[in-house]
């Protein structure tokens, strides 16, 4: 069959995808419920499965995982004998930060400068739009040639293991032949990547304690110890002069071998000010593919805003530590605990606490559903060959599913090229990167079928 009707089927879907990304974007589906209601979770789930029912799924289902959140599952069968394909997206968002620093609402999807602006139109609602385009262009010649289960996590940002364990508990679910985790993305805008690591993380809130109560800074400052200050004495000891990630024990000088990243490309793609150094050794890739990073993601001190002349009693952080690949995430997590609790200085009281962790991750680039997707972003990104790139983040799942299905081949691909600035303020998706990354899925499912 010729790859025209469906890409021409894929570009006539383009304004609904629009529509629909922009229903989807409208809810405040961050899985925090201290943060954002539930039921701005439970409105976007139940949007997905409306979706999925509308497209033929049989078994759709909200499934209750043990984190508190809802994943959705949906079963569309293929002809008789073909293989399964497992869909993977997530509807859940990172909140939006400080929503007066974007240039548009954040949960209003918002076109300008050819890009849609809005709280997960890259990551990872994009990514649930892109499932249903790819088979709704395969309905429209000819038919879906495989079996397809889509799952859409609910609490895939929060790293709280919801769904993770309700696979573990439900094997039979998720089986399939092959995985394609659509939560990845491009190297750059308009070069075909499949990523082929995963950073794991682990998240650790450290609490340090040195006094009953604050004090006055003048009348005690000087010999009372000050937790604010022993806080952040033990957190800048989690790096080396050069900013290099450094937790005792911790190996940190791995080589990435594969796609190079140009340190003055990620200058601009990560938006460096002008005279500001990069951070670490090694090349760019290394750096954020092939070694720990450690990043402080939040402090609870008094705002300067109101502050006293006060020392303080008890600060807290979050710290956040992506694992790279090749290191266990479950020792990683033991090393920065026991780190945090010996540096912290003054015999000053130190409680650590585990709240979210994922190991990392390494797909067979092998198998031969690798070769059915080079021949399909060979055809969607024409002039190109796939690329395999690693990504910095982490998708818990992946590991799960791999150690549950050994035979399944995983694919990353996904929406969040470096121009979306997912995680950050104004994310956004390319619509052109959504129109040929759902053509690529159509045309890898039919290369899949036949090979």
């Amino acid at each position: 069959m010729s790859s025209r009707p469906v890409a021409e089927a894929v570009a006539s879907l383009m304004p609904r995808a629009k529509e629909e990304l922009t229903e989807l974007v409208a809810f405040r589906s961050v899985a925090d419920f201290d943060q954002f209601p539930r039921s701005e979770s439970e409105g976007a789930a139940g949007w997905v499965a409306d979706a999925l029912r509308a497209e033929g799924f049989q078994d759709v289902a909200l499934l209750d995982t043990p984190d508190g959140t809802q994943s959705v599952y949906g079963f569309l069968p293929g002809p008789e004998g073909a293989k399964t394909v497992l869909l993977y997206a997530h509807y859940d968002v990172q909140p939006p930060l400080d929503e007066a620093g974007w240039s548009t609402p954040p949960f209003e999807l918002t076109e300008r400068d050819g890009r849609w602006y809005g709280r997960g139109s890259a990551d990872c609602k994009g990514g649930i739009i892109m499932h249903l385009l790819a088979l709704r262009a395969l309905k429209a010649d000819g038919g879906v040639p495989v079996h397809i289960k889509v799952i859409a996590e609910g609490s895939e940002e929060q790293g709280t293991g919801g769904l993770e364990r309700y696979a573990e508990e439900h094997p039979d679910l998720l089986e399939a032949d092959t995985i394609v985790i659509g939560d990845a993305g491009n190297f750059r805008a308009g070069l075909p990547t499949v990523t082929a690591t995963l950073r794991g993380m682990t998240l650790v809130r450290v609490q340090v304690d040195t006094l009953e109560g604050n004090l006055h800074s003048g009348q005690f400052g000087g010999a009372a110890p000050d937790a604010l200050a022993a806080l952040v004495r033990v957190l800048d000891s989690l790096r080396a002069e050069d900013g290099s990630t450094s937790v005792d024990g911790l190996d940190s000088e791995a080589r990435w071998e594969g796609v190079e990243y140009a340190e003055e490309q990620f200058r601009k793609d990560a938006k460096v000010l002008d005279g500001v150094e990069l951070i670490g050794s090694g090349s760019v890739a290394d750096r954020i593919w092939a070694r720990p990073a450690v990043t402080v993601l939040g402090i609870d001190c008094p705002p300067v805003v109101g502050a006293t002349p006060s020392v303080q009693s008890s600060a807290r952080a979050l710290v956040s530590l992506r694992v790279p690949p090749g290191t266990d995430a479950v020792e990683a997590t033991k090393l920065l605990r026991a780190h945090l609790e010996a540096r912290t200085p003054w015999g000053a009281q130190v409680l650590t606490e585990q709240l979210g962790q994922g190991q990392a991750f390494r797909a067979d680039t092998t198998s031969p559903a690798y070769a059915a997707m080079a021949e399909a972003m060979a055809v969607a990104y024409p002039g190109q060959e796939m690329q395999y790139a690693g990504q910095g983040g982490s998708i818990p799942l992946c590991n799960t599913l791999a150690a549950l299905y050994p035979q399944a081949e995983v694919l990353l691909i996904g929406l969040s090229e470096p121009e979306a600035q997912i995680h950050a303020v104004n994310e956004s998706v390319s619509p052109e990167e959504l129109e040929r990354l759902s053509v690529t899925e159509a045309l890898f499912l039919r290369n899949y079928a036949a090979s």
